[in-house]
């Protein structure tokens, strides 16, 4: 089959006029000059210091930790922050090149695979460019890198099955697998849910030659950064799967993963169901449905908490907008259309009419759904920035909010939820002899209770939050404030009061107002 397409001057002009149009829109509807989300500002703290050369560790001078789990995106943030660049701006810079790239790469795709007219490679284009990879992108995460990666994969995957006999392209989709696991941990299970894909389609003979290259990059390749990575961190799996994983079924993050799936593909859904019609169309359905059911199911292995915007399932929308077309490409002539000028001039314009009304309701859907997807400032970037002044102090801050709170402050920082500190999420839990340890001179946490509201909480982050407070109530730290948009979800401030300047600070924290905007 030939699925040499060439694109020409006018494919070249709409891919140039889908960059400016994305340029444009960012610019006009998400604000890229705020702080990092608080998740995202953790793992710039680890680029920070690999960069200054402390190695991947949550502080200075102490053993590494694998809280970063998006590997490839901190290398890469470490080494613009090396060059110069503020590591916000780095940050924003790998995101928004890498969201480019998949816009461009879904067209091309679209266009080469499956011959598909230019309008439809466009509106499934623009639908991923105004969706929610521009907030990510503003939040300072490196989800969109992953869909990069993710969308090269898949498309090597299409391109493989179109060309059996190709010698370049199982290499490429081996190598473009292991570094959509080099990136996150789940690409590695999303590489060879595409292999199944690959083989459910193919059939086994006819797959040999891209299953021996997937075996030789993944065990070779992959088990070196496997094995290299358990040595240096101490063990085999990410941090942050200690604490939000560790064996446990979380039914409830798979009822979230599927609905986050479905809202994120929603136009596409019904041309999967489309693609159930007939024996044929039903084996390229299950062929692209195998990634996308495989990484929404993977998902019950880990708590859906810090899943900003969906983030944790936003791969599998490049996968959805690469797939579709092939599902009702040669409808029309199954519904015995040959042509569109087979119907008579009223029916054409109808139908004209309808399909314009279409796009135009998904579009504004997805412009509606992800425009005003700006977080809000809160005071904790200016304590950080406060505190920042006394980084030169080795004080310590234990707190539940891990994120802007060390990243700006550069304090020491016991993070006691524990996604970047090995001893609490392979123990458990904070304890009062584990903060004794250390005496922090400042003890934050995010508490769903507050002076004004009866005391009140169960479950795991109750627990934490009564053994922060109760530390610092007995070893009398001072109440500095207690700041939030409710009284039912608020954030405590304890000062210790036995360190030089520990009136000086509870008086700039009080004087901090709550900003929201």
């Amino acid at each position: 089959m030939d699925t040499k397409t060439k694109l020409n001057r006018l494919d070249l002009f709409i891919l140039i006029a889908l960059v400016f149009f994305i340029v444009a829109y960012s610019l006009l509807y998400y604000d890229f000059s705020i702080p990092p989300f608080e998740d995202a500002a953790m793992l710039m703290r680890y680029s920070i210091h690999l960069a200054e050369g402390h190695g991947i560790v949550w502080n200075i001078g102490e053993i590494p930790v694998d809280g970063a789990t998006d590997f490839l995106f901190m290398i890469f943030l470490s080494l613009l922050f090396k060059l110069g660049l503020p590591v916000e701006i780095s940050a924003r810079i790998i995101g928004f090149i890498s969201h480019i790239l998949t816009v461009i790469i879904i067209y091309i795709a679209i266009r080469k695979l499956y011959k598909a007219n230019r309008w439809i490679a466009s509106i499934s284009a623009v639908y991923l460019g105004i969706g929610p990879g521009l907030a990510y992108i503003a939040a300072c995460f490196g989800t969109t890198l992953f869909a990069l990666a993710v969308c090269i994969t898949w498309y090597l995957a299409n391109k493989y099955i179109k060309e059996k006999n190709s010698q370049s392209t199982p290499l490429m989709f081996a190598v473009s697998g292991l570094i959509m696991g080099l990136i996150r941990p789940e690409g590695v299970f999303l590489a060879i849910l595409m292999l199944i894909s690959i083989l459910y389609i193919n059939g086994l003979k006819e797959s040999r030659r891209i299953i021996l290259y997937f075996l030789i990059i993944f065990i070779f390749l992959g088990g070196l950064y496997f094995f290299w990575r358990w040595s240096y961190f101490g063990y085999p799996l990410p941090n942050p799967f200690y604490k939000k994983g560790g064996g446990t079924l979380y039914f409830y993050s798979l009822v979230y993963s599927v609905k986050n799936v479905i809202l994120l593909c929603l136009p596409v859904v019904i041309i999967f169901v489309l693609g159930f019609r007939n024996s044929h169309t039903t084996r390229k359905a299950i062929f692209s449905i195998i990634p996308i059911a495989g990484f929404t199911v993977i998902w019950i292995l880990l708590s859906n908490k810090t899943n900003f915007l969906m983030r944790f399932q936003y791969a599998a929308l490049p996968i959805a907008l690469i797939s579709w077309h092939s599902l009702v490409k040669g409808i029309y002539k199954e519904w015995k259309i040959s042509k569109l000028n087979d119907l008579d001039m009223r029916s054409q314009k109808m139908l004209i009419s309808f399909i314009v009304i279409i796009l135009l309701v998904i579009i504004v859907y997805q412009h509606e759904q992800y425009s005003k997807a700006n977080y809000f400032l809160d005071e904790r970037y200016e304590v950080a920035v406060m505190l920042n002044e006394y980084s030169h102090k080795n004080y310590t801050i234990a707190t539940t909010e891990a994120g802007l709170l060390p990243l700006y402050s550069n304090w020491r920082a016991i993070d006691t939820w524990g996604l970047n500190n090995q001893w609490i999420a392979h123990n458990g839990k904070v304890t009062e002899s584990y903060l004794e340890r250390f005496k922090p001179e400042i003890i934050v946490f995010h508490g769903y209770f507050s002076p004004m509201v009866p005391l009140k909480g169960e479950g795991e982050w109750f627990s934490m939050v009564m053994t922060l407070k109760k530390y610092a109530e007995k070893n009398e730290y001072h109440l500095s404030a207690v700041f939030g948009e409710s009284p039912h979800s608020t954030r405590y401030y304890y000062v210790r009061p036995s360190f030089p300047e520990s009136e000086e600070i509870v008086r700039k924290i009080q004087n901090i107002d709550y900003i929201k905007y």
